[in-house]
């Protein structure tokens, strides 16, 4: 990640806030899979994602191997065991692939871990401090909802590639980027009235604010529904959108993601784009897989968005979704989920001043999911 590794103090764009943790942006998600080898080739071949790091046998790690990849500001860390037993093979045997850390980038991870762990956080790791001839990097974490946890990452002292431990991986299949910027958001999904538990989490534990709240009347279709809360920090570069299932006539997606997941996870990670045709044309023709929504949907979308700069025949022809709020408009997709199991996929979009999350896209995006949910057999 490119920083100056210079404290920053950004400015609070969420005022009721309280943000006594600042932070100042993802600094990495890992990922536990069971080959990281090849899912370091997919992230690359399929998503633009470089090469940048490597640690295991040949860095001194006997029980783990860890690739780290890199898209402007969003890295990933793959990381698969060695051996058998152990925590990451249960990890993966009972959730298969998925998000294990959400790591944060903050000024003082020890002050972080204090303030977290003083208001209730459970305690994942207690500060520790990493340091090779590039610097030293400053590690501490909690537990958050499943198995997911939160490291915080100091690294203001560090020069190197990724973290000591790590050594520059370089190898000659570098494929082009696909114009991914950063995380615009994560989601969550948590078991039956679970979200205000975790909302609550965020708020007194992280001193974060709910943005946005929907209900099952705005996020339903005729046969499922979900409730869902926008949890983020004061200057609203992290959102992590908390989501529990509601009562429907059949399996909605967020049951159907506990079922195969074993309990909460991260649902789906968003990724920007400065331009969304160009990125998932891209992307489609690298072999991911996106929703369709029926072509019926763009007959009136443009009278309920209004008008907008993009031709409207590229975004019906690649099944982009556009909605529009008081701050402007955004356009969005989703992908299949990318792993065997029914339960991680990805978001890409662009916003044109919207700070909102497509409220108005949920119906048609629910129908997509149910119609990959019947044809699994999980509806």
């Amino acid at each position: 990640m490119k920083t100056d590794n210079t404290s920053l103090h950004l400015e609070k764009t969420v005022p009721q806030a309280e943000d006594f943790l600042p932070i100042l942006g993802t600094d990495y998600v890992e990922l536990y899979v069971g080959n990281a080898k090849q899912a370091a080739h997919y992230y690359q071949a399929a998503w633009g994602f470089q090469p940048v790091a490597y640690a295991g046998l040949e860095t001194g790690v006997k029980d783990r191997v860890s690739y780290v990849l890199q898209q402007d500001k969003i890295r990933l860390v793959l990381t698969s065991p060695l051996q058998s037993g152990g925590d990451i093979n249960r990890h993966i045997d009972a959730h298969g692939d998925g998000v294990k850390v959400v790591a944060l980038w903050v000024d003082d991870a020890t002050k972080s871990y204090e303030e977290t762990t003083k208001r209730g956080a459970e305690s994942y790791m207690k500060p520790k401090t990493i340091e090779d001839e590039q610097g030293k990097v400053v590690l501490s974490g909690i537990h958050t909802y499943g198995e997911t946890v939160h490291i915080f990452v100091e690294r203001k002292d560090y020069k190197g590639v990724f973290m000591p431990g790590f050594k520059p991986w370089s190898p000659a299949y570098k494929p082009e980027a696909a114009g991914l910027k950063y995380i615009d958001h994560m989601v969550g999904n948590v078991g039956w009235n679970e979200m205000n538990k975790w909302c609550e989490f965020y708020a007194k534990v992280m001193g974060f604010a709910q943005l946005i709240s929907f209900d099952d009347k705005d996020i339903s279709t005729e046969y499922t529904a979900l409730m869902s809360k926008v949890m983020s920090n004061g200057n609203g570069r992290i959102k992590f959108p908390i989501n529990e299932p509601a009562e429907g006539r059949k399996k909605s997606q967020i049951e159907e993601y506990i079922d195969f997941y074993n309990g909460a996870g991260v649902q789906h990670i968003a990724v920007a784009t400065d331009n969304i045709i160009e990125t998932v044309t891209q992307l489609r023709n690298r072999g991911v897989e996106f929703l369709k929504v029926p072509k019926t949907y763009y007959e009136t979308i443009l009278d309920r968005v209004g008008e907008i700069d993009e031709d409207l025949e590229p975004l019906k022809e690649l099944d982009i979704l556009i909605d529009r709020d008081d701050e402007g408009y955004l356009l969005q997709i989703f992908t299949k989920p990318i792993l065997d199991r029914p339960t991680m996929f990805f978001e890409i979009i662009q916003r044109k001043g919207a700070q909102s999350f497509g409220k108005g896209n949920f119906k048609a995006l629910f129908e997509a999911i149910e119609r990959e949910q019947e044809l699994r057999g999980t509806l």
